[in-house]
């Protein structure tokens, strides 16, 4: 999907300003509300724009410990094991992936004891092979879009 300089100056506005109402964007815009409800609307149905709601915190949930779980998936298995995965409270994310181990997902957990605990139970699933565990130290760079949007955006001007 083509993303022009209106539309990031939108996705900016709602990565910087998210609590702001349609309206209000609509004026620091400059545009019309029913222009930027036009372009809300095909962003969301092109899946530029996902989901709208919170950004929590696990750590302020009571689980602070972060890490990252590689699960080696015994051939086959690899749908089964995602959907379990997905009863597991403690996993954050769970993505396919090449290299080393077949999915890797994010662990948010209480303390070491209770991230044991998890990485005990993912071994228990039927399919998982082995595991491998990486602790989270400190985050360097925390979740982010807008340089990426302000890339597309750049890209976008260029004729």
């Amino acid at each position: 999907m083509a993303v022009d300089e209106l539309d990031t100056r939108i996705l900016r506005l709602l990565i910087e300003q998210p609590r702001t109402s349609v309206r209000e964007y609509a004026r620091i815009l400059g545009v019309a509300r029913g222009t930027l409800q036009a372009r809300l609307d095909r962003l969301e149905r092109t899946g530029v724009i996902t989901g709208t709601g919170p950004v929590l915190s696990p750590a302020a949930l009571g689980h602070p410990v972060l890490a990252f779980v590689h699960i080696e998936v015994t051939q086959g298995h690899l749908d089964e094991v995602g959907e379990a995965l997905a009863a597991v409270p403690e996993i954050i994310e769970a993505f396919s992936i090449t290299g080393g181990g077949d999915l890797l997902t994010r662990v948010a957990a209480r303390d070491n004891a209770h991230l044991e605990d998890v990485i005990q139970r993912l071994i228990r699933l039927p399919g998982v092979v082995r595991t491998r565990t990486e602790v989270a130290l400190r985050e360097r760079v925390a979740h982010r879009l807008l340089p990426l949007v302000e890339s597309v955006g750049r890209a976008a001007r260029k004729p």
